[in-house]
């Protein structure tokens, strides 16, 4: 597992680091999608998600969910566009569940992409997340998760 600045990033899952979103393939052609957790330190104790229902078409690009902070609201913008096919109930009810575990209990989305084979590839692997990562910190000012 890759830790940047103090922010774990797991090798498993690939990234859209510019939107600090992760994707995980679940195996039937679905991904379910997360904020990583430099997104959760960025955002501070998470207060609200409001994700897209299920069966709602979601953009490449634009937001699956709103999610809101003591100090920040704003889109979780996923990279493939597709159909939203389950939501985190856990996360609605208790959103807070992101910053804790937000590679675990704390996933925002399933989605089923439209052509993931054509998105895959502009993420990047957790295996060669870090340096990538670490000049976003740069250049977003963020001097990392909270050990």
């Amino acid at each position: 597992m890759a830790t940047v600045r103090g922010c774990n990033l797991p090798d498993e899952l690939l990234y859209d680091v510019a939107n600090h979103i992760w994707f995980q393939e679940v195996g039937d052609g679905n991904v379910k999608v997360g904020m990583t957790a430099v997104a959760t330190a960025m955002a501070g104790h998470l207060v609200s998600f409001t994700p897209k229902g299920v069966g709602k078409e979601v953009k490449a690009g634009k937001s699956c969910a709103t999610v809101e902070s003591g100090k920040w609201v704003g889109p979780a913008k996923v990279a493939a566009a597709g159909s939203v096919v389950e939501i985190n109930d856990a996360l609605v009810a208790a959103p807070s569940l992101a910053n804790e575990d937000p590679y675990g209990r704390g996933w925002l989305i399933v989605l089923k992409p439209e052509d993931w084979a054509s998105v895959k590839p502009t993420l990047v692997p957790g295996s060669q997340v870090a340096a990538p990562y670490e000049a976003k910190m740069d250049a977003d000012g963020f001097a990392g998760c909270k050990p």
